[in-house]
């Protein structure tokens, strides 16, 4: 998850300009959810403060309840795109994995944001894979 940073005791953190990113697009009234491979998603969501920020959660769990496949394939995001009702071309993925970036340019994703989170070289795989644009934190988007 793009979302969160590891805090040195060990539990995760939300990054601000994620929490920022979500309240804007909430307010605007963007359709949101988290696509995650981990089957401790919705915990970890609840933990960290940011489940009312996010209306669909599409995790490990579902990914074996409904057997979808996983990145690079698309299948979890058009999962998310399809319980929040929005078709794919008129939505966004952001993602930091190049799997992820892959799946939603696979997915005909209308926009793939890369979020880079270490370094220059990782930023032009992001773009190479598939990005439209690569940002370093969410709030650069604002």
């Amino acid at each position: 998850m793009i979302l969160l940073k590891r805090i040195r005791e060990g539990g995760l953190k939300p990054y601000p300009g994620s929490v920022h990113y979500l309240q804007a697009a909430t307010d605007t009234g963007l359709r949101r959810a988290v696509v995650s491979s981990s089957a401790n998603t919705r915990e970890v969501i609840e933990s960290t403060g940011l489940v009312d920020y996010l209306e669909v959660r599409v995790d490990g769990l579902t990914i074996a309840e409904r057997h979808l496949r996983g990145k690079p394939a698309p299948d979890t995001f058009l999962v998310a795109a399809e319980e929040l009702g929005v078709r794919p071309d008129q939505a966004a993925v952001f993602e930091d994995a190049l799997a992820g970036v892959e799946a939603g340019k696979a997915g005909g994703f209308g926009y793939v944001v890369g979020v880079n989170r270490l370094g220059p070289d990782h930023a032009e795989d992001l773009r190479r894979h598939g990005a439209d644009v690569v940002v370093t934190d969410l709030e650069d988007l604002l």
